[in-house]
């Protein structure tokens, strides 16, 4: 897999993902919505760990930065 996150989107998800699990352990989300936030916080720190996102390939989307020749 090439990379196609930059670090910018990376820290991006890692502070939703976190922002998600403060909410779950305050207790401010409950229920179905903290089941689907709480997936898709840890899809979001997956992908943020692997620096892949799958849906950015179909799209051809890349937020790494382009090497200068």
């Amino acid at each position: 897999m090439k990379k196609n996150m930059g670090s910018i989107d990376r820290g991006i998800r890692i502070l939703v993902a976190v922002v998600i699990a403060i909410l779950y352990f305050t207790d401010q989300i409950t229920g179905t919505a903290a089941i689907i936030l709480g997936i898709l916080a840890l899809v979001f720190l997956l992908t943020s760990f692997m620096s892949f996102c799958p849906l950015y390939v179909p799209f051809k989307i890349s937020t790494t930065k382009k090497e200068e020749k």
